[in-house]
Parts: structure tokens; C-alpha cells; sequence
């Protein structure tokens, strides 16, 4: 177990913490694009120099879509100023309207669970369409997703782990009972304890919009850690965010060779949301950046 460091003065962090939204601001924007495809769509941000970049899937929320998780993420502006290509794909809805959007995660969530939605067929296809339309690279995929959106990136980089280079989940869990993990992969977990959609420790959630009896986040780490090889290091540090609030943040990592192979970020009385995120309903996540975390985490493996 790590010591946590001192933390630095109050007055330090704001100006940190002003001097980071301001190098967020001046990012240029990504000239998005939109591609339809299977009688769906897809919204994608490339970089300056797109031939031979990473690609990061981006799943939206469920009722949200991808313009509006694009905007409420930052995610397409920070990972092209990185050098990734991003897309975003469109869940699917009845009459096929392009808003209130879900995804089939299995046991969740909406139009698309009901309906057996191939959405991992969908994803299959958009991954091989956007490598072959943009130059980018076959063998660099990463999935990231929120809510439902995460249920379904954690599902298809459980089934498809020669496919997928990271994943990273935000407040969403995969049916870890059901759900057998093919092969090792990178996993990066990002969760609030105070979630009452997706609950941090499972069942059901008291704001949840569906009746799904959630699987823990305890129970998904543990399905990606035991299809790991070998034996991890764990380790763990823990700081408050500074913001305004007693919001703590514990990040706790499993390692080999220098790696994070999996890290759980666990954001203490942190609600449903994508931290950092543009559409904050609380104060309580604004002390650490999930798009921040993400591209850090990909990193190591691009």
C-alpha cells in the first residue's frame, strides 16, 4: 500500500485547477464529421494527422446521444489535440428517432435490450468502417462509454479482447454474472460511491430508469482481474478533490511490468456522472477529469 502524498495548498490547487480549464478551452476544435451507416450513424473528431492514429470508441449514455455526449465529455476535442481519431456511435431508438438513444448492454438498457439490438455487430462495423474511411490504425481500439454506454464498451471488450487495446467504464456495469471475459485486457473503472442510477455496490437504483438489478463494481473488476495473467501488484492512494466539498478520490491499481493493468477509480459520494464532465448537476466530481483519466490510461497501451 502507497503513502498518500501532502497535499498541496488550497490557493495551489484552484490556480492548477483554473490554469487546467483554461488549457482545456484552447484546445482547437475538432472538425466532426458524420457518417451514416446501417441505417445508423456515427459522429467522428479526427486529428491533424489522422493516417496511422489510435481510435477511441465513444458510447453515449442511455437517452443521450452522441452530439450531446461529445459536448458534455470533451472527450473529441482532448483526444485529437492527443493525436487519437475519436467516433462517437448512435444507439438506436423506436421509430428511429436520433434522440433518447440506448444501447443492448444485455441486461440493459431500453428500446435496444428490448428489441436484441446487434449493437456489437454495430460497433464491429463502425470500427471497420472509420479504419478504413479515415487511414487510421486496425490494430489500436479503445472503447470508453458512459452509463449504458460503459455497460456495453465493458461487454464487447470482455467478448473481444484481441480487439480492443484499453477499455475504460464511467457509472455503468456490465452483467458480470453472465458476461464471461475472454481474455486479459486493460480495464480502467471510474465510479461514484453516491451513484443512484447505477449503484456502486449493485441491485437496483433508486433513481434508475429501469428496473435492472446491476451488477457491483466489485463484481465486474473482479471479472477482468481474473482473466489477467500472472500476478499484479496492487497498490493505492487516495486524496480530496479540493473542490468545494468533502468529495474524496481513492484510485487503486493492479500492475505488471510497469503497467496499469487495471485501475478502479472510486470517487467518494461522487453521483451519475461523467466527472469533470460539461453537465455537472453536483459539485461533487469536479475535483478529477474522467476524460483526463482516460487518455492518461490509454496512453500506456497505445
Amino acid at each position: 500500500m502507497c503513502r498518500t502524498p501532502r497535499l498541496p495548498a488550497l490557493a495551489t490547487r484552484a490556480l492548477l485547477a483554473l490554469f487546467g480549464l483554461a488549457m482545456f478551452l484552447a484546445l482547437p476544435a475538432a472538425a466532426t464529421q458524420r457518417v451514416e451507416i446501417d441505417g445508423r450513424f456515427y459522429l467522428v473528431d479526427l486529428p491533424a494527422r489522422p493516417q496511422g492514429a489510435a481510435l477511441i470508441v465513444a458510447l453515449h449514455g442511455g437517452g443521450g446521444d452522441p452530439a450531446q455526449f461529445a459536448a458534455s465529455s470533451g472527450l473529441g476535442q482532448a483526444a485529437t489535440a492527443a493525436g487519437y481519431a475519436v467516433v462517437f456511435p448512435a444507439g438506436s431508438s423506436r421509430r428511429g428517432a436520433e434522440r433518447l438513444l440506448t444501447w443492448n448492454g444485455g441486461y440493459c438498457c431500453g428500446f435496444a435490450a428490448r428489441r436484441g439490438v446487434a449493437d456489437e455487430a454495430f460497433l464491429k462495423a463502425v470500427i471497420a468502417d472509420a479504419q478504413r474511411r479515415f487511414g487510421l490504425d486496425g490494430a489500436r481500439v479503445f472503447v470508453t462509454g458512459m452509463s449504458n454506454g460503459s455497460i456495453l464498451a465493458e461487454t464487447f471488450a470482455a467478448q473481444n479482447p484481441g480487439a480492443v487495446r484499453a477499455l475504460a467504464g464511467v457509472s455503468g456495469s456490465m452483467d458480470a454474472a453472465r458476461v464471461r471475459v475472454a481474455g486479459p485486457v486493460p480495464v480502467l473503472l471510474i465510479h461514484g460511491t453516491a451513484d443512484r442510477m447505477v449503484p456502486y455496490g449493485g441491485g437496483q437504483g433508486s433513481r434508475s430508469a429501469t428496473r435492472t438489478d446491476f451488477a457491483s463494481v466489485a463484481s465486474v473488476l473482479a471479472a477482468f482481474l481474473a482473466a489477467q495473467p500472472g500476478v499484479l501488484a496492487q497498490t493505492e492512494r487516495r486524496w480530496e478533490t479540493g473542490a468545494g466539498d468533502a468529495t474524496a478520490v481513492r484510485v487503486t491499481d493492479w500492475t505488471a511490468g510497469g503497467k496499469a493493468r487495471l485501475r478502479l477509480i472510486t470517487i467518494e459520494g461522487g453521483a451519475h456522472v461523467w466527472p469533470g464532465g460539461a453537465r455537472l448537476s453536483t459539485g461533487k466530481t469536479q475535483g478529477i477529469s474522467a476524460t483526463a483519466e482516460i487518455l492518461r490510461f490509454f496512453d500506456q497501451y497505445r
